[in-house]
């Protein structure tokens, strides 16, 4: 599992080789005191079923005692970038603090100045391909793209991309976002694109818009923003979504509906998502301070516990801060060995030709 976990993430002997010492390493005094002056965290686009967020957000209350202001769980990357920029004269409740988006938000929020820099104490451990030098934005955790499935509405669960284009899957398929701003959803559009390209990943920004405009064509893809509650009441029986997600919701409705978990045979896309501090944040001591535990031992494994591959998992494997259990309940490593990792600059541009591109090739309104 460890050995698989490292060359998923492409990672050199150096990358990982932080010392116990610092993945140890806590928090300051005066950070922690600053961070309790401030009294509150405003958050957003966190849904308590995403990656164990509920957890790590009552982890860090109980640990340092702050309020956390939750806006708007369910917003996409798009939208908390947005979210920054109304608010960026604003230091009442609606302006965020953090955000947590996906990995090609963050070279983009930096560039556009709406972040600041700020290195955790365990920074030595984040692999260098998932953290900006200068420390703008810091890779988290990641999963891979899967279907989920309501079996009770689905005998036979699609076992790769172009099973959904079958007519038994007819007003069936969703993505779990709008791809014109949610990354998860990007990600989907991206994921059945490099499966129709051959795993040409150049290619596969336009092939998933074909894909997909050939799924809506079919009447198979259904334009509603697919998540626990339409997928058991049957609106979405099968949502594009991130394994984690899938797996979380899995346990939540416990059999009611039951559900399948398929990580495709082809175009296996794995995303990392990255965490930022605004730079404008009302409260910034409480956002470095939330940073801090969300890379600490304790916040990554917060993360394995929602079934999210946390980004210092070598590190925590190489020290033996991983309890087995947890590994246990994660899918078979086999089912992650086709990953892709897309580099920033590839997400860059299939983000850009989907984004721009859905409304005049797909023409769906997800919502």
């Amino acid at each position: 599992m460890i050995s698989h976990m490292r060359r998923l993430l492409s990672l050199s002997t150096a990358m990982v080789m932080a010392s116990t010492a610092i993945a140890a390493a806590e928090p300051s005094a005066e950070l922690i005191a600053a961070a309790k002056a401030e009294g509150t965290l405003t958050t957003i686009a966190l849904p308590h079923d995403w990656c164990g967020y509920g957890g790590v957000i009552e982890g860090f209350k109980a640990k340092y005692g702050l309020t956390i202001n939750e806006l708007n769980p369910d917003a996409g990357s798009g939208d908390e970038i947005e979210a920054i920029k109304a608010n960026k004269d604003n230091k009442g409740d609606q302006a965020p603090d953090v955000i947590d988006v996906g990995l090609s938000f963050g070279p983009s929020a930096k560039a556009d100045g709406l972040i600041q820099p700020y290195k955790v104490s365990t920074w030595d451990s984040i692999p260098d391909t998932a953290k900006d030098a200068e420390g703008y934005w810091y890779g988290d955790y990641y999963g891979v793209m899967a279907f989920e499935v309501n079996k009770d509405l689905v005998k036979e669960s699609p076992k790769d991309w172009a099973d959904l284009l079958k007519p038994e899957f007819a007003n069936m398929v969703a993505l779990a976002g709008d791809p014109r701003t949610a990354n998860q959803a990007i990600s989907g559009v991206f994921a059945a694109g490099l499966s129709g390209a051959g795993g040409d990943v150049a290619k596969s920004g336009e092939a998933g818009l074909a894909f997909f405009k050939e799924l809506n064509a079919k009447g198979n893809f259904v334009p509603v923003i697919g998540k626990s509650a339409p997928l058991a009441q049957g609106t979405t029986p099968i949502i594009l979504r991130w394994d984690y997600n899938a797996l979380s919701d899995r346990d939540t409705l416990a059999g009611n509906p039951p559900v399948d978990v398929v990580i495709p045979e082809t175009g296996v896309v794995a995303g990392v998502y990255v965490q930022a501090i605004s730079a404008y944040a009302p409260h910034p001591n409480a956002a470095k301070l939330w940073m801090e535990y969300l890379y600490s031992d304790e916040g990554q494994l917060g993360w394995l516990k929602g079934y999210c591959h946390p980004i210092r998992f070598n590190d925590l494997a190489k020290n033996g801060k991983i309890p087995q259990d947890l590994l246990d309940k994660l899918p078979p490593a086999a089912a992650y060995e086709k990953a892709v990792f897309p580099t920033l600059e590839q997400q860059e541009a299939y983000k850009e030709v989907i984004t721009k591109g859905w409304d005049t090739v797909v023409g769906a309104n997800v919502q």
